[in-house]
């Protein structure tokens, strides 16, 4: 049975792969959303596209400024194996704006990381196969042995600093409400993608 789920995962990552792109490509499908005042995904609501063009804005400027520690740039560096980094998400997620810049920052870093992303609603079959507590949370990184097709760890999809905040916040209150998001967006302004790096270079 195992072998077979096994069998089965493989199938489902080796046909999400074959429709997925590079960051680059990724960059240019958001700012072209963007233009045409439109949002990946299925539901193409006002308040998505709005938050499509925000995040646009959010990766821009993570792009332009994260920073990778020579600890951490070392330690990606001496990384031996060979990985696809293979992330679930859609443009208008927050945490994706936040997070996607930075796995592209330490991915660039290793000739041994490749960097892939697919859209959720596109890829239903893996996204059911990795869900979060039982929910269809995004970003999601899958991180693939491209020798035996192997998932060797999964990140997301928060750094764990967020998520234990996320956590938290719930158990004492239910259910998150938009000033808690709000704290979250300062959190990660404040972070600058540190949490992120340090959560993914210790899955190398």
């Amino acid at each position: 049975m195992e072998i077979l789920e096994d069998k089965m995962i493989k199938d489902i990552i080796s046909a999400s792969l074959q429709k997925s792109m590079s960051y680059k490509a990724y960059r240019d499908l958001v700012e072209e959303l963007t233009a045409n005042n439109s949002t990946t995904g299925a539901e193409k609501t006002e308040a998505l596209v709005n938050y499509t063009m925000l995040n646009d804005r959010r990766m821009k400027r993570w792009d332009k400024t994260v920073k990778v520690s020579d600890d951490a740039k070392a330690k990606t560096q001496n990384f031996n194996g060979n990985v696809t980094w293979l992330v679930i998400t859609e443009s208008w997620c927050g945490d994706a704006a936040h997070i996607m810049p930075v796995i592209n920052k330490v991915a660039e870093l290793s000739d041994n990381i490749d960097y892939k992303i697919v859209l959720r609603d596109d890829n239903e079959e893996l996204m059911n196969a990795f869900l979060t507590n039982g929910g269809k949370a995004i970003p999601k990184l899958i991180m693939i042995n491209n020798e035996t097709g192997e998932v060797e760890n999964t990140f997301g999809p928060r750094p764990s600093v967020a998520t234990n905040m996320v956590n938290d916040y719930k158990a004492k209150h239910g259910s998150l409400t938009p000033e808690f998001k709000e704290d979250l967006q300062r959190w990660y302004n404040k972070d600058k993608g540190q949490s992120t790096i340090e959560d993914l270079v210790g899955l190398l």
